[in-house]
């Protein structure tokens, strides 16, 4: 089981898709089965590729085993987020299942709104919770040291580029590079290419949307959402230099219509060809180099970007929580235990190819040699970026609380959607990035003088 030191660790964590078409309420029925024959399950997750491939399988592969019936509610991100946080907070119990993340974990666990999981992964013996990789866990354990959620997929940032476009315009990507090296490929791309954008960045407003690539970009630019004091740093050099070079980066060679677009409006540009670069998510490489991708074999992936820091990319898992309120507990975990398990893993590599498979959480998927022929291109630096993450020490200065892309802290959803709004509005050419940030740092010195007074 977890180590002491794990344990330490995680109180200090603690004490911190393609575009998809929205999916309405969506259930799977049931057949006879288990000792959960006759149960049901509402389970609220995000729109993205590989929950979508869930909810396609659950029915054959999952309820005719075992009986439970899995109705499934999908949204997208922010959307999803706040219909978890209202349920969740209100303990209406309305759905038993929800795909949360790192960021809600530990405080949804302080707050008693979630299981604790210990109980049910210990009894599991199938289940393999030693497998899971450490980070990810860490991230998922409360401040007591139990944990309350377990991963579906983990995932850090890195930058995906088109070899077959560099190749032919004679450009070379530094096997690490910093971010002007990147903004200087960029301009070159698009001058051999006009057609296509150097770069596709989010500028879509949202804390998990633009908040996410651009807090990484502060951070390795020497910047802080606050200082170890609470000191809120928005409009400090570093923060500034940071962000006016992410929104001049993504005005000069980035998609159209950046303020609008996520990672699922990059995903798509970089699947139909349309930009040469993408910065974001690792578990993006599965849809490119899926069998019907148009830029299958020709993309090439390299570490985050960075400037001062030796790595910069973030840490992140969708992982799955059940409800205090909850009054199915049990099938609850039976069906997590499914969806975040190896065979079902094994499950989507054989239906739907193993570069589709929801990685980035167990260490078994990274040394099975089908996973790695199929993900030849980018698992080891998925699986090193994931490693090199450190949620504590993400920048060059102490933190008050942990997060790499965000700051652990029950306000920063909040607080960082509205900054978010004023990123856009730059990214869009409405204001100025100094006018931004002089309106996101009013709105830091808010939260920080809540938790200076403690």
């Amino acid at each position: 089981m977890r180590t002491s030191q794990s344990r330490r660790t995680a109180h200090a964590l603690a004490a911190s898709t393609a575009a998809l078409t929205l999916l309405a309420a969506c259930a799977g029925a049931g057949g006879g089965g288990s000792s959960g024959d006759g149960d049901s399950i509402n389970v609220l997750m995000v729109n993205n590729p590989q929950m979508a491939q869930l909810q396609e399988l659950t029915e054959e592969h999952f309820t005719e085993e075992t009986g439970i019936t899995v109705n499934f509610s999908v949204l997208p991100e922010n959307e999803v987020r706040e219909r978890i946080s209202q349920d969740f907070a209100n303990q209406s119990g309305q759905y038993d299942v929800a795909t949360i993340s790192n960021y809600e974990t530990p405080i949804y666990s302080r707050n008693g709104w979630l299981h604790s999981l210990d109980e049910y992964v210990e009894a599991d013996a199938d289940y393999d919770v030693e497998d899971i990789l450490e980070p990810i866990n860490l991230s998922l354990t409360g401040e007591d040291g139990q944990l309350y959620a377990q991963p579906f997929y983990g995932e850090s940032s890195f930058l995906m580029y088109r070899t077959d476009l560099f190749e032919e315009h004679g450009l070379t990507m530094p096997e690490r590079p910093t971010w002007q090296e990147v903004a200087d490929l960029a301009a070159q791309v698009e001058e051999a290419e006009p057609d296509v954008a150097g770069i596709c960045l989010r500028g879509l407003p949202g804390w998990g949307e633009v908040i996410a690539p651009l807090t990484t970009v502060v951070n390795t630019f020497g910047g802080t959402w606050f200082d170890a004091d609470w000191q809120a740093r928005l409009t400090d050099p570093e923060f500034v230099e940071a962000t006016e070079f992410y929104v001049n980066l993504v005005r000069e060679h980035g998609e159209s219509g950046a303020a609008q677009a996520g990672y699922a409006e990059c995903l798509n540009n970089m699947v139909q060809g349309n930009a040469a670069m993408w910065y974001d998510a690792t578990a993006g490489a599965g849809s490119l180099e899926a069998e019907d991708s148009p830029v299958a074999g020709s993309i090439g992936y390299v570490p985050a970007p960075v400037e001062q820091t030796d790595s910069s990319g973030w840490l992140y898992t969708w992982a799955w929580g059940i409800q205090r309120a909850s009054e199915n507990a049990e099938a609850a975990w039976e069906f997590i235990s499914w969806a975040s398990s190896s065979e079902y893993e094994e499950l989507v590599g054989e239906t739907l190819g193993w570069e589709n498979v929801p990685a980035g959480k167990r260490a078994s998927t990274y040394e099975d040699p089908r996973y790695q022929e199929a993900a030849a291109a980018f698992y080891e630096v998925t699986r090193d970026a994931i490693a090199e993450a450190d949620p504590i020490n993400p920048g060059v200065q102490e933190r008050p609380a942990p997060g790499v892309q965000f700051v652990t802290i029950p306000e920063f959803a909040d607080l960082g959607t509205r900054v978010s709004q004023e990123i856009s509005a730059a990214i869009a050419g409405r204001q100025s990035v100094a006018e931004a940030l002089e309106n996101a740092q009013g709105m830091a010195e808010d939260v920080a003088e809540e938790y200076q007074d403690r």
